[in-house]
């Protein structure tokens, strides 16, 4: 018997992808955890390296981003998929590419809620904690 993977993580551009990228992000950020819709999107969109997790019926799952700088953000995952690994693959594709592409170091700003999350990855906290979209947020780095 062949098992079937629960989901994959491909690398996504906006351009291609932007519908699959939206959707998981607007139902993490913008109905779960109230973003103004006018703060989740940007230009940086369009410039960003993105990572898009699906499940067996090629349905957005989750998402990140890697900006050419080595931020990683907008990393989402739906609720029912919390906890099953889909953002440890997504983070290890986007660190993954920010070697890649020449990036000695990669940082982020993690949801309080999520450092340990990011800690286990190799994520270190840099700075006090700070407020953005409404969330409390601290700085985090790691060398690639």
């Amino acid at each position: 018997m062949t098992l079937i993977p629960q989901y994959t993580v491909r690398a996504a551009t906006w351009g291609d992808d932007r519908v699959a990228l939206q959707a998981v992000r607007r139902e993490v950020f913008i109905m779960e955890q109230r973003v103004p819709e006018s703060l989740e999107w940007d230009d940086a969109d369009a410039q960003g390296l993105h990572a898009l997790a699906v499940d067996a019926q090629e349905r957005a799952i989750g998402t990140g981003r890697l900006l050419p700088d080595g931020h990683v953000g907008r990393m989402a995952v739906l609720q029912a998929w919390r906890r099953r690994g889909v953002g440890s693959a997504i983070l290890r594709l986007l660190i993954d590419r920010a070697r890649q592409v020449g990036n000695t170091a990669v940082h982020l700003h993690a949801q309080t809620h999520a450092i340990d999350f990011y800690a286990r990855h190799g994520f270190t906290i840099h700075g006090d904690e700070f407020m953005e979209a409404g969330i409390p947020h601290r700085q985090m780095s790691l060398n690639c």
